[in-house]
């Protein structure tokens, strides 16, 4: 075929194989948008932005309100304890009894401590010293801690520096300050764990104060 003839012939076949290519690709994509995209992002975004937070959150939370609070466990302890004391100021003493309305000095210590649920075994002030660990250095005076006096013939519970709750024999159920007298008969502290500490307050008895004398004839230790 000469080649004025050839050249038509040509020029007709490129023609028809571009209709056709285009008319593949229209096929396959007519509006020329990457399909996997769009899938991609219906089924996996809303999983992602919309589920996690909330798991995250609600795990912080509860990790929050679980954790325990020594400071909370403290306050309670001290408030507890205050009003339990509280309660029995003005009982007298009687050896060997622990209440309600007469109390010896061990025995006011155990009833205390057994109001706001806290459990041991009842005994004499030696036997406190032996069961219980001496506070922390420089907690000796923290609210709670006892308080051992005159060879260990003596025990009250502790306020703070300045004084503590004790049943004498003489005036019974009180509150004494710190003085000469009684810095200078302290044999050491005991400090009592928490285990068991109650959640709600101790109701207060109302107990007829009986008259004291001064702090120098309160204590004849048994």
């Amino acid at each position: 075929m000469s080649a004025p003839r050839l050249f038509p012939c040509l020029l007709i076949l490129g023609f028809a194989a571009s209709v056709t290519a285009s008319i593949a690709a229209q096929t396959n994509n007519p509006d020329d948008r990457p399909r996997y995209s769009v899938k991609k992002t219906v089924a996996v975004t809303p999983k992602v932005s919309e589920t996690a937070p909330a798991t995250t959150e609600t795990t912080k939370t509860t990790t929050r309100t679980n954790l325990p609070s020594a400071l909370a466990l403290e306050t309670r302890f001290h408030d507890q304890m205050l009003a339990a004391l509280d309660s029995h100021v003005g009982a007298s003493y009687h050896f060997n009894t622990t209440g309600p309305n007469t109390f010896d000095c061990s025995g006011l210590v155990w009833r205390a401590f057994q109001d706001i649920g806290i459990n041991f075994q009842r005994g004499p002030a030696r036997s406190y010293w032996a069961t219980f660990e001496a506070p922390a250095k420089g907690d000796e005076f923290k609210f709670g801690n006892m308080v051992f006096f005159s060879g260990l013939k003596h025990v009250g519970i502790v306020v703070d520096e300045k004084g503590f709750y004790h049943s004498a024999r003489h005036g019974g159920v009180m509150y004494s300050p710190f003085n000469d007298y009684w810095l200078s008969r302290i044999d050491g502290f005991r400090r009592v764990p928490l285990n068991g500490l109650q959640t709600t307050m101790p109701e207060k008895r109302l107990v007829k104060p009986t008259a004291t004398i001064p702090i120098a004839d309160d204590l004849n230790p048994r």
